[in-house]
Order: C-alpha cells, then sequence, then structure tokens
C-alpha cells in the first residue's frame, strides 16, 4: 500500500516469496530489496513474529493545515490522542467511512509510525494529513471555511449523536480528544455543536477509536 500510494521505499527486507514479487517494483523506484530468513528479519527489525514483508520508506512532503483543508469534505481533528494505537484505528475508521482529512495537533501520535500503520493497515497513507500548532485557530478555520465542527463529549450539556440531522451537502469535521480529560474547553468552546453518544451510565465513557467508528458512521 505504500508503494500503490506513491511512497519511495529504501529498503525492503522479506522472504524469498514476497521478494520475488516487490523486488522489481522496489527497485524501479530506487530502493533496495533484501532477503532474509526468518531469524535474521527477527533480528533485524526486533519483531518476535516479523512479517513477511517490512520496509523503510521516505516521507512524503508534509501537507500543511490549508491544503487538508482545500481537498476535504469531512475531516477527523484529535486533540491530544498520544496513543499511536487508537490513532491507527481512527484512520482504518474514518478512511473505511468515507472520510478524508485528518488534522493532529502536536500532541498527538504520528499517523505513520510503525504502530499506527500496522493497525490503520497501511489506510494512513491515503488519507490526507496534517498537524497543527494551534488547535483553537484550526477549528475556526474549519468554520470559516463552511465546515460545521461536532465535538465528542460525554458532558452533559451535550446532544446524543442520533438526534443531529445531517444536511448530505454540509461539510464537516469531528473532534476527538484525550481519553484522560477529554477536549479542552478552548476546542469545545470552538464546536458547533457538541455530540454525546448514549451509552450504560455506569460506564464513563467509550474508547475513543470506538467512539470515532460510530461517530463516522452516523455522521458520515
Amino acid at each position: 500500500r505504500a508503494l500503490d500510494s506513491g511512497y519511495k521505499p529504501e529498503v525492503v527486507l522479506c522472504d524469498a516469496e514476497q521478494a520475488e514479487r516487490l523486488h522489481l517494483q522496489v527497485s524501479q523506484l530506487g530502493g533496495l530489496c533484501l532477503t532474509a530468513d526468518i531469524e535474521i528479519r527477527r533480528q533485524a527489525t526486533g519483531l518476535g513474529v516479523p512479517l513477511s514483508a517490512l520496509g523503510v520508506f521516505f516521507r512524503l512532503e508534509p501537507l500543511t493545515v490549508d491544503q487538508v483543508i482545500a481537498q476535504a469534505n469531512r475531516i477527523i481533528v484529535v486533540e491530544a490522542v498520544d496513543n499511536p494505537s487508537n490513532i491507527g484505528a481512527i484512520v482504518r475508521c474514518a478512511t473505511g467511512l468515507g472520510w478524508d482529512g485528518l488534522i493532529c495537533d502536536t500532541t498527538s501520535a504520528d499517523p505513520l509510525s510503525r504502530r499506527s500503520l500496522r493497525v490503520s493497515m497501511g489506510s494512513a497513507f491515503n488519507l490526507s494529513f496534517a498537524r497543527t500548532a494551534d488547535i483553537v485557530q484550526t477549528l475556526e478555520t474549519l468554520r470559516a471555511q463552511d465546515f460545521k465542527v461536532f465535538a465528542l463529549t460525554p458532558g452533559s450539556d451535550s446532544v446524543d449523536i442520533d438526534q443531529i440531522e445531517i444536511d448530505p451537502m454540509q461539510k464537516r469535521a469531528i473532534v476527538f480528544g484525550s481519553e484522560r480529560a477529554g477536549l479542552s474547553q478552548q476546542a469545545l468552546a470552538c464546536a458547533d455543536a457538541r455530540v454525546k453518544i448514549a451509552m450504560n451510565p455506569n460506564v464513563d465513557s467509550l474508547n475513543v477509536a470506538a467512539a470515532a467508528a460510530i461517530s463516522c458512521y452516523v455522521l458520515r
């Protein structure tokens, strides 16, 4: 998926079967394709069960927030979501349900980290992504660009998500926060609507990736 998305490989380490399949494509893009047995791949990668093909790729030139906003109609924004597994799961939900942009603040995990990529099944390669150093300014920019901003929060002043009516032509963004502290008050203040997922009152919240899956589906 990295190769098909235009990422340039530096080196790919494979078993014999995968090397035969990938060698030509990797070489044409200027990368080195190496073959090794499982023990060498395990030592080289530090993985207990190394995959049959692993690669190191050069990142593409990063997009700006304005570039992501300009080419997307449905955007996910995350604040202080620092677990790479959660970021990977959010990316997989977003791409699978038709969302086309992701903006992370500087305290959130990297969608292109190894763990995030494995959890997202490589779908992060196909999702427009940018970093923001000022989430308030970013949310204000989204609203100025005619996006409706939904903030996910279990707070008592939020509206059940199944009560939200969506205009199919309306551009929209969903904002998710840290599982420990939730969204900051500054981010909440920038939202057009505060939204919650109805759930068992004996449980305080859902995992942020589960909340993303529900929200991306309902508000898609």
